[in-house]
């Protein structure tokens, strides 16, 4: 078997042609959509970006136990496991996450990498004085610092360096996709993961794929929503949206490229092809932008997902509703090269579904740790809150004490102790390590981000846009248990069940 895994970062489902898209043309992901299968009801699992990686590499939830963090020494990695079996991988990524303290484990899985360089506060280009004169004009004040180590200094650094399309990271990065092909091709028993950061924030796209989306924006560059509240005039909401709309347009410039090559060498007949995101982006959407700091909504949470198994040419351009999530990922790879799951993950292999259409689990749960736990069951959603998210009781079971940038302080291991062993630890004991404000995760990502925390009852039929909340006992209780059931088999902590009030089962 030979595998192509494309993974965008902050792809927005409802901008896509295949479910619905039509303010960004995307032509080359509805001739996506033809070859393969589409997935309507794929969700996240744990969230943000490396809490979601863990789950795919994994096969399990993470998020009710880690916060964002490598992989641990007990984990199951996916491409590991392939190379246990014999099975080549390669990496090719601009994803610069990979390469911080908080991601340090996952590359490494694989048995090659091309790490591309300059996305966003990547530290690539070094610059001691810039000319920030003519550089603080350049860029909006929301989106400028002169403060080293600061992720908007780093990306207006990096920008210098990237002017031809060409250079851009995500170009970049599906060139060296399209080298790994054209030299391995021939060969057999090898999957290719093609991961770009882009359409991820800031939205900085070249200027021809901007051309259709101008606003007629006169100020300096803003393509780079913070997280929160919406408290920008309209043209700048417009200025923002446009910017990334116009990446999602480079997006599928970039997949067109590769489905041209499987087109020219028939690769359609004998290797499989995966498309699909990390999580989504809210662009004004309720009122937020960008995640972390909200409910977690449809918009966030609801993905998208295109299957193609050479093995199933009577698949190509079907649509399939069950409920699946991040954490199917892995099982299928591996059911792709017919090596057995192992039996921590949780996910199933999505392949007898290109098969024929069929219910693989009650319900999907998702969420941010810290934050509210949340369910659905393909009607409903349920975003069950902490009552106080600042003082609720929360650990961190791991034996790698790191945050995304940083290890854990001295002061939050302090209060640590050694808890034992979980049944998907393989025996081995974990620390469990108390959140405590002063943690650099509690006011970035943690329950400190939090701008709302109101338990929330959504039905997706009626309300798709989930601008209402239900109000039904009944639906709850129903919605809670199911909860309570996910919860019970990802080995949820105790505290997990306690600081949402409700009883373990």
């Amino acid at each position: 078997m030979k595998a192509v895994f494309v993974l965008f970062d902050s792809l927005n489902r409802h901008v896509l042609a295949p479910y619905g898209g039509k303010r960004v043309p995307t032509p080359n992901f509805a001739r996506l959509a033809d070859r393969t299968a589409t997935f309507e009801r794929h969700y996240v699992g744990s969230l943000p970006c490396m809490p979601a990686r863990r789950d795919l590499q994994t096969g399990r939830l993470s998020f009710l136990h880690r916060s964002w963090g490598p992989l641990e020494p007990f984990d199951n990695s996916f491409p590991e496991l392939l190379r246990r079996a014999a099975s080549y991988s390669h990496l090719v990524t601009d994803h610069f996450h990979y390469f911080e303290d908080g991601g340090a484990t996952y590359h490494t899985r694989y048995d090659s990498y091309d790490f591309i360089r300059g996305q966003e506060g990547d530290p690539w280009k070094a610059m001691v004085q810039p000319p920030w004169e003519r550089l603080r004009q350049m860029y909006h004040e929301r989106q400028f610092s002169q403060s080293a180590r600061d992720k908007f200094r780093r990306n207006i650094v990096n920008r210098e360096f990237i002017k031809d399309e060409s250079e851009f990271p995500s170009v970049r990065c599906f060139g060296a996709g399209l080298e790994f092909l054209e030299r391995n091709r021939t060969a057999d028993n090898w999957l290719l993961q093609i991961e770009t950061f882009d359409p991820h924030e800031p939205f900085t796209a070249p200027e021809r794929f901007r051309e259709e989306f101008r606003t007629g924006w006169n100020g300096p560059v803003r393509d780079w929503p913070r997280y929160g509240r919406v408290d920008e005039l309209p043209e700048e909401c417009e200025e923002l949206r446009a910017n990334y709309y116009a990446v999602v347009a480079l997006c599928d410039f970039l997949i067109g490229q590769l489905l041209d090559y499987f087109d020219a060498h028939d690769l359609w007949r004998d290797t499989a092809l995966v498309v699909t995101t990390d999580h989504g982006f809210l662009l004004g959407e309720h009122d937020f932008w960008a995640k972390n700091r909200m409910n977690m909504y449809e918009e966030i949470v609801h993905i998208p997902l295109f299957v193609h198994d050479p093995r199933r040419p009577g698949s190509a351009g079907v649509r399939r509703s069950a409920l699946t999530q991040t954490i199917d990922l892995a099982p299928t790879f591996l059911d792709l090269f017919d090596v057995r799951a192992v039996a921590e993950m949780q996910g199933h292999s999505l392949l007898p579904l290109l098969d024929a259409d069929r219910s693989l689990r009650e319900g999907a749960l998702f969420g941010y740790f810290g934050g509210a736990i949340n369910v659905t069951d393909g009607r409903y959603t349920y975003h069950r809150f902490p009552p106080d998210p600042r003082s609720q009781e929360l650990y961190q079971y791991t034996l790698m004490p790191t945050h995304i940038w940083e290890p854990f302080t001295p002061e939050e291991l302090a209060g640590a102790s050694l808890a034992q062993p979980m049944p998907f630890t393989k025996g081995a004991p974990v620390l469990k390590i108390p959140v405590i404000e002063r943690s650099p995760i509690f006011d970035n990502y943690g329950p400190g981000a939090l701008l709302e925390s109101e338990t929330r009852l959504y039905d997706l039929a009626d309300d798709p846009g989930q601008n209402t909340p239900l109000f039904s006992p009944e639906i709850e209780h129903a919605m809670t248990r199911l909860m309570q059931d996910i919860m019970r088999a990802n080995d949820a902590p105790p505290e997990a069940y306690a600081r949402i009030a409700i009883v373990a089962k």
